[in-house]
């Protein structure tokens, strides 16, 4: 197939791309190389894929319609993934205007060429953060997420609905996967694990947040590109969900699928985690819980299994491991 992927320079990007490569599929990548983080490590990941000649990219931002538009309608996608978005729930609170531009304008862009261009599966990506006040345990596709905590999780949400409207109205079949808290090698260097190594390499204390009482459904990128990969070709079908706990809308051809690993790590558990695969420990700086932040998250990966035949299921000791062995060889420690 030709597969676009929006955000290929990107953590989730980089290593869908690669995968979709090594599978013998055709892609094209747009991404805008925002410098929110190093952009040298964006370019250090659109070098590798460059070596494909199955791949070509597009530096491009979502925001400009005509040269998003210019540029589909030249690959001509059989399958839109679309991940580009402005990440990170705490630079919310600085910048929530980035979020609003990046994610709802630049999202409803993509889906708007996608009625005009009828791709056969338009897959987009949400968060975990969706869920935000929701005290149920684990989190299902189901569950009402009408409460987001953030301006993140709610520029996220929106995109849902602009989407689901779309599908609704124009039949465009799309599936929006919901992330929990993915890490592992060439990871962003604003995320946990990332800022953790880096910091206990240096000798230097760790912020830890609500004094460590928090759980995350930290979930391995292999496995998360594993759980898109499959979806591909589950394309949403109005009218036929595939269990009685389907997410399928009644009206459109739309489905969310959670994408996680359904087994909650503790924070000083991960902490334990990457001080055995660094062989230091931390100097840990506990702290109160930042606003918008919430103890727990905890996937139902039912549905991606019934769609699929696949459950994230990397152990955190593994990923760390991975994560570190990587960095070490990247920056040379």
């Amino acid at each position: 197939m030709k597969v676009l992927v929006t955000g290929h320079a990107g953590f989730i990007g980089f290593h869908l791309c690669r995968r979709l490569i090594a599978d013998g599929h055709l892609v094209s990548g747009i991404d805008a190389m925002v410098p929110y983080y190093d952009v040298r490590l964006k370019q250090r990941r659109v070098e590798i894929l460059a070596r494909s000649n199955a791949f070509r990219g597009h530096e491009v931002n979502l925001v400009d319609m005509e040269r998003t538009r210019a540029v589909i309608l030249d690959e001509e996608p059989d399958v839109i993934i679309h991940l580009a978005a402005q990440a990170g729930v705490r630079y919310a609170l600085e910048n929530p205007r980035s979020y609003i531009e990046s994610n709802v304008v630049g999202t409803y862009n993509i889906i708007e060429i996608c009625r005009e261009r009828a791709v056969k599966h338009l897959m987009l990506a949400s968060t975990s953060s969706v869920y935000g006040a929701n005290p149920d345990v684990p989190f299902r596709e189901t569950d009402m997420t009408d409460h987001p905590l953030t301006i993140y999780s709610a520029s996220k949400k929106a995109t849902e609905l602009v989407a689901h409207s779309y599908a609704h109205l124009w039949n465009i079949p799309t599936t929006a996967f919901r992330f929990f808290t993915v890490y592992g090698p060439w990871g962003r260097p604003d995320m946990a694990l990332f800022k953790f190594v880096d910091a206990m390499l240096k000798g230097e204390p760790i912020d830890v947040y609500n004094h460590g009482k928090m759980e995350r459904d930290f979930t391995y990128i292999d496995d998360l590109v594993e759980g898109i990969v499959r979806l591909i070709p589950a394309v949403p079908v109005r009218g036929e969900p595939v269990a009685e706990f389907d997410s399928l809308s009644p009206v459109a051809p739309f489905r969310v699928v959670n994408i996680g690993n359904g087994q909650p790590v503790t924070l000083t558990a991960f902490i334990e985690a990457i001080e055995r695969s660094l062989g230091r420990e931390a100097v840990r700086n506990y702290m109160d819980m930042q606003p918008g932040d919430v103890p727990r998250t905890f996937a139902s990966a039912d549905l991606l299994a019934a769609l699929t035949g696949f459950r994230p299921n990397t152990p955190v000791e593994e990923g760390v491991e991975a994560f570190v062995a990587w960095f070490r060889e990247y920056y040379g420690v």
